[in-house]
């Protein structure tokens, strides 16, 4: 979330917003029938009241409106297609225009009937499941199912339905099967070759004793157990969501459909939102999000046990969580709430997590949960040596700031102290490495573009009702000034687009990454809607909080960095290249636009950046690791866009084989590959002082980095240019 500084008058901001949510809700329940209103009706008034009020960009309650919600809350309700019907369905329809006269009325039809059809459902599919688990799957069967749900159309009859649950439930039998069979192949190539085997895929700790070698039968049947633990849970969990619960997801669909950022958050979501998983640091430090009825990994934060560990990435989907050698619990379909308190533990113990990477294979992840190193989320940098030449390499994982004035520390300070560093070690290039950075403050990443370049302009800020502010850093001093990469990926996002957008707009260094940024140019806002209520319903408090989105962002060229992001001067190929990330690929995003440029000189010595691109070209088509990696994107999107998948046990193995064999390839070539030569700037080894805790995490600031061969193109590139 991409946060504006005090000085940008947010206090005032703030206390507007809440002003008008007050004269809101005073609006909507001072009625001439003075009837008392519900819960929902308040919940949903001022919420709606607070969007088309304060929104950057409010909708109009319409029938387009209702259409959105209708949409979406269909997806959130079934996602996988597996409850209701087609019948089901059009009998919803029926509402698809009708949401908006509903919520202005404050009637609640359309969610009563969905409620009531699931229930209805719910009921028949639980029979349904246990009679099908029952028997044993015939995995030598010539047939497919399709993994997309958006792909498939809700079933036509009952018969469909229960087709569609068999094959279902063949599928997630069959990969516990494979993963089974993958693991007892290890220990017995462990036991031939005299290693311990790696416990990890098998979810259970290395035997003391032999393990019984058992047959495809026994894996069958111990694979239908666990399937049928996991959906007697997921059914218990079901029928544990409330009233409460169901108008909490209602109200959130509507705040969605505004823009992928604008969420509802009921009072116990807003707590769990803010817990260990994001705000404190301890555990495995991994925050999660919830979409389409799975969890997945939103961010890795630096420093963490995850970050050290190295396994589990961005856009992992968790499947079941295990703790130890413990039975593991299949959490899909559970509400982060919950699946948080499974992986969350105390420092020192163990977690396994099941996780489907997005190619669609699967892996488990041991992690021993830790407290966050708080150090490893701040700038850090360091100096590769290349041909004699010193390169300074920085990284910053996010634009930390503090808003409240109690000391904390500040990037842009802090980069800022970084730059002198390098400086002080006589570089000829710096690297600052944006990749994973999810963005921050706005005004550090203001500042921090001027630490590259004179006083000038470097974003524009918008907001809803057209007005435009300019903000500039006004120190004409440079801290740096020489050759300059900035590496990006698809995860650089909000205050990462904007300083990469400056230093690209004034042709101040070379963009150099993944096609382009996330494309987030939004700012939002939490607030508490219990502030807006009048006393007289202090009855029904809490209601919960709405985080919503207040601002859009512009490049001092006009342009916008939503949707679109930062294009990169110099495309360079990675791994998640095959995955089809960004706001763009959100529901309802708000599009890319532009306004008037900003008055602004561009830097006298621009790179040269065809001869630069042309270089790296030529050098990535001969890179062994570049080649291996092209051909690992190019299998990974071939079985991302092929999502029907056989249920043929030999087929589905031999896909996974071939999945792990390209892999295993790509990591011998990170061998072969020359390390790069990173040492340690002069002023750190003083500052450490021999503290071999500080200079153990110094160390592992490096290790991770040695073998990058992206980095290795950016020192480069940055060699070119100093030719």
């Amino acid at each position: 979330m991409l946060m504006s500084s005090p000085r940008l008058k947010v206090g005032l901001y703030a206390f507007l917003v809440t002003a008008v949510f007050v004269l809101a809700s005073y609006r909507l329940f001072r009625r001439a029938d003075s009837a008392v209103p519900t819960k929902d009706q308040v919940l949903i008034g001022t919420m709606l009241r607070g969007l088309s009020e304060a929104h950057y960009q409010p909708e109009k309650v319409d029938d387009n409106f209702s259409k959105r919600v209708f949409d979406l809350y269909l997806k959130h309700l079934d996602y996988r297609k597996q409850f209701l019907l087609a019948s089901d369905v059009e009998q919803l329809r029926r509402y698809q225009t009708q949401i908006d006269d509903e919520v202005k009325n404050g009637t609640h039809e359309f969610l009563d009937l969905s409620t009531k059809l699931m229930a209805d459902r719910t009921k028949e599919m639980q029979s349904l499941y246990r009679e099908t688990l029952a028997k044993p799957f015939d995995f030598t069967a010539d047939e497919s199912f399709q993994t997309d749900f958006e792909k498939a159309p809700f079933p036509a009859d009952k018969a469909a339905q229960r087709e569609l649950w068999r094959k279902l439930l063949k599928y997630e039998t069959l990969s516990r099967v494979s993963e089974m069979m993958e693991a007892q192949e290890k220990a017995k190539q462990a036991k031939t070759s005299g290693v311990t085997a790696a416990p990890a895929a098998a979810n259970t700790s290395a035997p003391t004793t032999a393990e019984p070698v058992r047959t495809p039968a026994e894996m069958e049947a111990e694979a239908r157990k666990r399937v049928l633990k996991y959906y007697d849970e997921q059914f218990v969990e079901m029928s544990e969501v409330d009233a409460n619960e169901r108008l909490a997801t209602y109200a959130n669909t509507i705040a969605n459909t505004y823009d992928p950022h604008t969420e509802y958050f009921a009072p116990k979501a807003k707590e769990d939102f803010d817990y260990e998983m994001t705000g404190r640091f301890e555990g495995i430090g991994a925050t999660l999000k919830e979409k389409d009825g799975l969890i997945y990994i939103e961010e890795i934060m630096p420093g963490s046990a995850s970050a050290r560990q190295g396994e589990l990435k961005k856009g992992d989907a968790i499947l079941r969580v295990a703790q130890g050698a413990a039975e593991p619990v299949s959490v899909e379909g559970w509400h982060t709430a919950k699946a948080v308190t499974l992986i969350r533990g105390k420092k020192g113990s163990e977690v396994r997590l099941t996780v489907k990477k997005p190619d669609g294979s699967t892996k488990i992840i041991p992690i021993v949960r830790d407290v966050v190193v708080v150090d490893d989320k701040y700038a850090q940098s360091s100096v590769i040596t290349d041909k004699g030449q010193k390169i300074g390499y920085l990284r910053l994982p996010g634009f930390y700031a503090d808003f409240n004035d109690n000391g904390g520390r500040s990037s842009a300070d802090d980069v800022k102290k970084e730059l002198a560093k390098l400086n002080a070690e006589g570089v000829k290039g710096v690297v600052m490495d944006l990749r994973f950075n999810g963005g921050g403050s706005l005004s550090d990443a203001v500042s921090m573009a001027g630490l590259f370049m004179p006083s000038g302009p470097m974003v524009q800020v918008r907001d809803g009702q057209g007005h435009t502010q300019v903000l500039t850093d006004n120190d004409p001093r440079v801290q740096y000034s020489g050759p300059l990469v900035i590496l990006v990926n698809k995860y650089s996002a909000s205050a990462s687009e904007i300083l990469a957008a400056a230093i690209q707009d004034y042709h101040r260094g070379v963009i150099m990454g993944s096609t382009s940024t996330y494309g987030k140019g939004t700012v939002q806002r939490i607030f508490d809607l219990d502030e807006a209520l009048p006393s007289e319903l202090n009855n029904i408090k809490p209601i919960g909080s709405l985080k919503l989105t207040t601002q859009k962002f512009y490049r001092v060229n006009g342009g916008s960095t939503q949707f679109k992001g930062v294009v990169s001067d110099i495309v360079v190929p990675d791994l998640y290249s095959y995955l089809d990330e960004g706001e763009k690929e959100s529901d309802y995003p708000l599009k890319w636009d532009e306004i008037q440029p900003a008055r602004y000189r561009a830097w006298d010595s621009a790179p040269a950046l065809d001869k630069l691109r042309a270089g790296s070209k030529a050098r990535i088509a001969t890179n062994p690791s570049f080649r291996v990696m092209d051909e690992m994107v190019k299998s990974m999107r071939k079985r991302k866009d092929e999502t029907v998948v056989s249920l043929k046990l030999s087929a589905y193995r031999a896909e996974q084989k071939q999945a792990k064999a390209i892999s295993d390839r790509y990591e011998a070539a990170q061998k072969t590959t020359t390390a790069l030569a990173f040492s340690p700037l002069a002023a750190d080894v003083r500052a450490v002082n021999g503290d071999t805790v500080r200079v153990n995490r110094a160390a592992r600031f490096t290790k991770s980095l040695k073998k990058d061969i992206t980095i290795g193109e950016a020192v480069a590139v940055i060699q070119d240019e100093l030719k």
